[in-house]
């Protein structure tokens, strides 16, 4: 929570005594074809996780988009009600980008704690070694590190969940309304609700390195 790794920190440097130039090359040694492979799914894994940086960075642009665009359908149009596909695009690109954070969060994790030490066990002369230091040396605390951890979740939220309440404050002042369009209404807003504490659930305020 999320949020999240912070943008920019998906490029690792390479690793002390170990070559990420071409996982597809052979290692010499005993363990030299389980490194090869063990380095193989390490760049996989770094691949995947910026691709996943690039989309969720996206999903921000998309929902600002979206935004606009039913904003604007609906002032040409003059039907309130259409604001009600404002909660719906803002529940599904914020649980998208939500998920997304998860999984580069999950990898960082997986890099870090399983496959590092594994590769460290497996390489000759490995004991001064850190591998994968950068997954670890990006995240380390420091004093700016909660604040934009709290800067970013200021942006998510009011991203993903302040335009559609907006939406749906505006639809139940224009009233009356029917029945339905109350119940949905209502259900938009509860779900609007889970999503906005899942965000700040995985905000990562407390500084720690997930």
């Amino acid at each position: 929570m999320t949020q999240t790794t912070d943008v920019g920190a998906t490029v690792p440097r390479p690793m002390n005594g170990l070559s990420t130039t071409s996982a597809t090359t052979p290692v010499d040694g005993p363990g030299g074809p389980v490194v090869t492979v063990l380095l193989s799914e390490y760049e996989a894994l770094k691949a995947e996780q910026r691709a996943r940086i690039g989309f969720r960075d996206n999903l921000l642009y998309a929902m600002l988009t979206a935004a606009a665009t039913i904003a604007t359908v609906t002032a040409t149009a003059g039907r309130l009600e259409l604001l009600l596909a404002l909660p719906l695009a803002g529940l599904v690109l914020g649980w998208t980008h939500l998920h997304n954070d998860h999984m580069i969060t999950a990898i960082g994790a997986y890099l870090r704690e399983r496959l590092g030490p594994r590769l460290h066990g497996l390489v000759d002369d490995a004991t001064d070694i850190d591998m994968f230091e950068w997954e670890t040396e990006h995240r380390s605390p420091d004093r700016r590190r909660v604040s934009r951890r709290r800067l970013q979740l200021v942006v998510n939220l009011a991203a993903f969940c302040l335009p559609p309440t907006a939406g749906l404050v505006l639809v139940w002042a224009a009233g009356p309304h029917t029945a339905v369009m109350l119940i949905v209404s209502f259900v938009e807003l509860a779900v609007l609700a889970v999503l906005a504490t899942q965000i700040v659930r995985y905000a990562e305020l407390g500084g720690g390195v997930r």
